[in-house]
């Protein structure tokens, strides 16, 4: 099973998504994909994904984290024991999300909120000081403007790691990386 995990102020309809959707819908595997749409607060999104595992096999679920999805992934691959498929993910959002404080609107849902000091605190307790590397695949593009790619390099030495020179934070190598994400998953690519 794949549990996708969409980023900050993003959901389910975004293009990573959508596109790994209509590649297991294409090969006949939709059935093991789920994208939840995610809520603004952490910690509600951490419920909503637990849920998610809490139906399947732990055994059998890779999550596929990207941005603050894969900061989501990290701590959940821990908690669980599961592997993780990390985008461009956020190291430090309780770090980098305080920039942002303030009024927000999800791009594709449209719903507005207030990002606050408790998104910040909720954000801190998921921090996981050590992590098992081979529980990871980092795919990465030196080109993102959102996040500095090096600190997830560094914060998953030892994992299975691509870095793209160029791109940007939408990941613009994603399609041509999913053979490899498959393969990861244990899925015919």
């Amino acid at each position: 099973m794949l549990i996708y995990l969409h980023g900050f102020n993003s959901s389910p309809a975004s293009h990573k998504a959508t596109l790994l959707q209509q590649t297991l819908r294409d090969q006949g595997l939709v059935d093991r994909f789920a994208c939840p749409q995610l809520p603004h607060r952490p910690a509600a999104a951490i419920a909503v994904i637990e849920a998610h595992i809490e139906r399947f096999n732990a055994t059998s679920i890779t999550l596929i984290g990207s941005s603050l999805g894969g900061f989501y992934a990290t701590y959940l691959t821990e908690k669980h024991g599961l592997r993780a498929i990390l985008l461009n993910p956020a190291v430090h959002p309780h770090r980098d999300l305080t920039k942002y404080l303030g009024r927000q609107r999800n791009r594709y849902t449209g719903e507005e909120y207030e990002l606050t000091t408790l998104h910040v605190q909720e954000l801190a307790a998921l921090w996981v000081e050590q992590i098992e590397p081979h529980r990871y695949f980092l795919l990465v593009e030196t080109g993102d403007e959102v996040l500095d790619y090096s600190e997830a390099v560094a914060r998953y030495a030892g994992a299975r790691q691509v870095v793209v020179a160029g791109g940007d934070h939408t990941l613009r190598c994603f399609g041509s990386q999913l053979p490899a994400i498959l393969a990861f998953c244990g899925l015919p690519s």
